[in-house]
């Protein structure tokens, strides 16, 4: 059971990368907008659409963790 643990564990760091990605990108979005306020509609969509893919990303992670432990029981 201890494998199992492990390995859902490492399949869950994926997430972590996409709460850094997600982080960065809201960072530079709001430098982008402060620099050119009038481009604010289309970077909020960027930033939106590129903050649902590394979302994907995470939950991923999360159901391939799920089907670890709950799979391989």
């Amino acid at each position: 059971m201890s494998l199992l643990a492990v390995g859902a564990g490492i399949a869950v760091v994926g997430a972590l990368g996409a709460g850094i990605g997600i982080g960065i990108a809201t960072g530079k979005a709001t430098e982008a907008v402060a620099r050119q306020p009038e481009a604010s509609g289309d970077i909020r969509t960027t930033l939106i659409l590129g903050c649902a893919l590394a979302e994907a990303t995470a939950i991923y992670c999360f159901v391939i963790a799920l089907m670890i432990i709950i799979m391989l029981q």
